[in-house]
């Protein structure tokens, strides 16, 4: 079968859904995303020069649109990278907002999407993501669900997998005892809180240690698949400790199974990050789910098949897909359910792919603007979002 069939055959396979496939599609110029002020308010972009493409995709009949953003995987001066609301764990805001708050030197910020499931305002540690996430290297938050992630390892090879914790804190005695990073901390468990958490740990009673670095040995921030080596600086047993710069807080709920032997200033603790799978050396990852295409194949899962807004990240050989479906809008777009956005995302050639926050969070951001319509005529507050960075390349003078 030729590509032209191959192609036919993958949207004819999608039911009467997509059979009558009414194309309106926008790609848009211009070589230098944000920062020209003749550019300005107009989300323009060369594919051909800068190697991302949007464009929108409406589908009369159903009604559907949806808007996708296409980008080269071979630009060395294109990278992807995870926002986090505000700078800490413990917080939300809207995506484009995220974006502004990014300082990288010669990185402007090409494209985003929403990210990862977390807690409302309405919880307990309203904005933690419930998933596995790192930014520029940095351990964010374990996950606290059985859902994967995207990550990519140590060799920036992309990874769509459930990424398990398998922290511990081995103590004076030799006890280990296992914790997760930046959570709530439940009964009878340990959690190891760092400065992105906030300005406390928010915890209740129970025997916290505030751990300092071990002479010049590594130390912050922490990242995944590492071992640190750590000092008793002070020990509370009040619960809700600062956590001062340059310190983690290794919190005991006071219902801890094994109990805790006497701890002193001055002693010293292994903390271990490792993971299962082996993330040593990852830069970013995030947390979504479930798993939506997985070797060119769309993956098995259970779910509802209602129809509400969808994002997705996914990719193939030569390009990363970022794609955002509108939906609860009767008179634009009614949305797709899961099993449709997943063959969706295989008639457009990814290879690879999983579903991220939807519902009200669903939003794409493009060249300074947010391009899609959110379900509640606004943007949502939400606690993270993946992006997509252009690096300014130096122009080196002549002799």
């Amino acid at each position: 079968m030729n590509r032209l069939s191959q192609r036919q055959h993958r949207l004819t396979t999608l039911g009467p859904l997509y059979i009558v496939l009414c194309l309106v599609s926008l790609v848009l110029a211009s070589e230098d995303a944000m920062g020209d002020p003749e550019q300005a308010g107009s989300p323009q972009q060369n594919p051909q020069r800068s190697g991302v493409a949007y464009r929108n995709e409406k589908i009369p009949e159903q009604p559907l649109s949806i808007h996708i953003v296409k980008a080269e995987r071979n630009r060395p001066d294109l990278v992807l990278a995870t926002t986090l609301a505000k700078g800490t764990v413990l917080d939300l805001s809207p995506l484009s907002e995220q974006i502004r708050g990014i300082t990288k030197t010669n990185q402007r910020p090409q494209v985003g999407i929403n990210g990862d499931f977390y807690r409302t305002e309405q919880e307990a540690y309203a904005g933690d993501p419930l998933g596995f996430q790192v930014m520029d290297g940095e351990l964010i938050s374990s996950a606290v669900t059985n859902k994967p992630c995207f990550w990519t390892d140590a060799l920036s090879i992309p990874h769509i997998s459930v990424v398990q914790s398998l922290f511990k804190a081995t103590l004076p005695d030799g006890r280990q005892i296992p914790f997760e990073i930046n959570e709530e901390r439940l009964r009878g468990t340990a959690r190891l809180y760092t400065p992105r958490i906030g300005s406390s740990t928010q915890t209740g009673n129970g025997r916290e240690l505030i751990l300092e670095r071990d002479g010049s040995k590594e130390w912050l921030p922490i990242k995944p698949g590492e071992t640190y080596s750590a000092r008793v600086r002070e020990i509370r047993e009040t619960g809700s400790s600062r956590v001062p710069p340059e310190t983690v807080v290794l919190s005991f709920d006071p219902r801890l199974p094994s109990g805790l032997p006497t701890l002193k200033v001055g002693d010293l603790i292994q903390l271990s990050t490792a993971t299962l799978p082996e993330t040593r050396g990852c830069q970013l990852a995030i947390g979504g789910g479930p798993t939506l295409i997985r070797n060119g194949v769309v993956a098995a899962y259970k779910g509802s098949n209602d129809r509400h807004p969808r994002s997705a990240f996914g990719w193939n050989d030569t390009h990363w897909f970022f794609v955002e479906v509108d939906g609860r809008q009767s008179q634009l777009s009614v949305g797709m359910s899961l099993p449709e956005f997943a063959e969706y995302l295989r008639s457009q050639g990814i290879d690879e792919a999983i579903n991220l926050d939807g519902g009200g969070s669903a939003t794409l951001w493009f060249l300074g603007q947010v391009v899609n319509s959110p379900c509640y005529g606004r943007e949502r507050n939400t606690a993270n979002g993946l992006i997509l960075l252009k690096k300014d390349t130096l122009r080196r003078e002549p002799d």
